[in-house]
Formats: structure tokens, C-alpha cells, sequence
């Protein structure tokens, strides 16, 4: 009788699994024996191992070695569109970034003993040697003027020009080219 109702209780599920149950035919001995197990499941205990926080961070890296990348880097051609943004938004930090240390650096070195003032940054530059000043200005010029130029690029796409594609490459390639003369001008200076 029990196993009829035990059966009987799984005909809402998928027939298949209900048509399992149904053959199966469980026994109250079957029951029995299972409650048993789970009685002495209970009971029983399990070590529980620790590792170090550098085990634990070697084991993560292990792991995301074998993880698949995302499909976006195997099935995508690089675009140009795609290193136009990341640069933009790297030249744009860089400059971001440079600003705060440099004003920073005016601000709080002069109080800690190390002259910083003007006199000192220009005795420095005119002491400099010549392909220093010019590395200098080429580091100083291509985030510059690239993150002008592209900054110039993007009010033309909220006006909605250069948005088709091909006319957004070009208007790409003419960002780049607009960089590199004009980065090369204000290095020479």
C-alpha cells in the first residue's frame, strides 16, 4: 500500500519519471533501510582542510588558466573604432593623472624640503639636454593632441556627423594622422 502512494504522489512530474517511480514498485524494507542510511550519515563527520591565503590565490590562478576567454576575442576582427576608445580613454586619464600628481607635487614637495617652484622648472628644463626635452614634449604631446582630436571626433558623432562606418574610419585615420604632425610639431619646438 505504501509503495502504491509513494508512487502515486510523483504522477504530477514528467511521465517519464513518474512511469520510473511506478515500475520501481518501492518497498517499505527499500524505506526502511534508507532511513537507516541517513541516520548514520548523520552522524558522521568530515575534516575540514584550511589553506593559506597564497595556496587559495595559487589554486584560483590554476583554475582560471584553464577557463575559455570570452568569445569576443577569438570571433571579432580587431576594429580600429576599438583602439580609438581605449586610447581615447587612456590618453585622457594619463593627462588626468599627470595633472594631479604634477599640481600635487607643487603643492606638497616645497613643504616636505624638495624646491619645486618655478625658478627650479625652468633652471631644470634649460638644463636638460636637448633629447630629453624632446622625448619629454613627445610624451607630453601625443596624449595631448590625440585626446583633442578624438575629443573633436566624438562632438561630430553628438552632431551626428561621421557616423556611418566608412566615414567613421576615415574620420579615424585623419585623428591619427592629426597626431602625429601635430605631435611631432610641439616636440620640436
Amino acid at each position: 500500500m505504501m509503495a502504491s502512494t509513494i508512487a502515486g504522489s510523483f504522477s504530477h512530474l514528467r511521465p517519464g519519471i513518474g512511469l520510473a517511480f511506478r515500475s520501481v514498485r518501492l518497498q517499505t524494507s527499500a524505506i526502511g533501510s534508507l532511513k537507516v542510511s541517513v541516520q548514520q550519515n548523520r552522524f558522521s563527520s568530515s575534516k575540514a582542510t584550511y589553506t593559506s591565503s597564497e595556496d587559495a590565490a595559487k589554486l584560483l590562478n590554476e583554475q582560471r588558466k584553464l577557463r575559455p576567454s570570452s568569445p569576443h576575442f577569438t570571433i571579432y576582427q580587431p576594429q580600429l573604432t576599438w583602439y580609438s576608445s581605449i586610447f581615447n580613454r587612456v590618453t585622457g586619464c594619463a593627462l588626468t593623472g599627470g595633472l594631479y600628481a604634477f599640481s600635487l607635487g607643487y603643492l606638497t614637495l616645497p613643504a616636505v624640503g624638495i624646491p619645486m617652484d618655478s625658478e627650479t622648472l625652468v633652471q631644470l628644463a634649460a638644463s636638460a639636454p636637448a633629447w630629453s626635452k624632446v622625448a619629454t614634449k613627445t610624451v607630453l604631446a601625443v596624449p595631448f593632441t590625440y585626446h583633442t582630436f578624438n575629443g573633436i571626433r566624438h562632438l561630430a558623432w553628438d552632431m551626428g556627423y561621421v557616423i556611418d562606418l566608412k566615414s567613421s574610419y576615415t574620420a579615424g585615420y585623419v585623428v591619427i594622422g592629426l597626431t602625429a604632425v601635430s605631435s611631432v610639431g610641439l616636440a620640436l619646438l
